[in-house]
């Protein structure tokens, strides 16, 4: 059986079905095929602006920030915009470095946690 490494392993979580995903692990050669799937899927199934949440996830390589190029020219087409949130310092270096913080607009929104309301108050 082959041993897989922890920069092999991606997850991706549909926050909201279409405008909203989350990504944890590292974006890199060996995990991006999955990652350009999900964001495929989540531009053609919605509208409006879709959020990816990258606060637990990590650029590895440039086809880990390919992926993110392809999926804001995908979502452009489909008339739609890609917003990152919760973007690493490292990442946001990046995006400036490379001058996309000025096609694609960066956020400091976090995942929603759903509301925990104190007994007897629902």
């Amino acid at each position: 059986m082959a041993r897989v490494n922890d920069h092999d392993v991606v997850r991706i979580d549909v926050v909201r079905c279409g405008s909203e995903l989350a990504v944890r692990g590292e974006l890199n050669v060996h995990t991006v095929a999955d990652v350009r799937i999900a964001l495929s899927a989540a531009v053609d199934d919605g509208v409006g602006d879709l959020v990816l949440h990258l606060g637990d996830a990590e650029i590895g390589d440039a086809t880990g920030l390919g992926v993110i190029v392809g999926a804001h020219h995908r979502a452009v087409r489909a008339g739609r915009r890609l917003v990152l949130a919760d973007a690493s310092l490292r990442l946001e270096r990046l995006m400036r470095a490379t001058g996309l913080h000025r096609v694609i607009p960066l956020s400091r929104q976090l995942i929603p946690q759903p509301a925990i309301l104190a007994p007897g108050l629902s």
